[in-house]
């Protein structure tokens, strides 16, 4: 779980899940062009690869290769964990 946090504690790879769960199964290039398009953010393909990989390994995104084509897809599973970790219930006030 503390893959997940950490995976979320930057701006740029919440970024990058709030377009794949717009739009699931983006290439490297479809996600650095939305990135820069919609957010204005210019990062190298490598850095944006670099934060792929964060998120990949903490499970927020699996991967899928069509000939040399790689694919993202979100992944909302490690999310589900984090809140079945505490629930909620009624506060009393006191």
């Amino acid at each position: 779980m503390a893959d997940v946090f950490r995976a979320l504690d930057d701006e740029t790879r919440r970024l990058v899940l709030d377009e794949l769960s717009a739009r699931d199964g983006q290439t490297l290039f479809e996600i650095c062009s939305l990135l820069t398009m919609r957010h204005g953010l210019s990062l190298t393909r490598q850095a944006v690869s670099q934060h792929l990989g964060v998120l990949e390994s903490a499970g927020l995104i699996v991967t899928e290769r069509h000939g040399r084509a790689k694919f993202h897809y979100f992944n909302p599973e490690p999310l589900a964990q984090v809140t079945d970790r505490w629930p909620t219930r009624k506060r009393t006030e006191q």
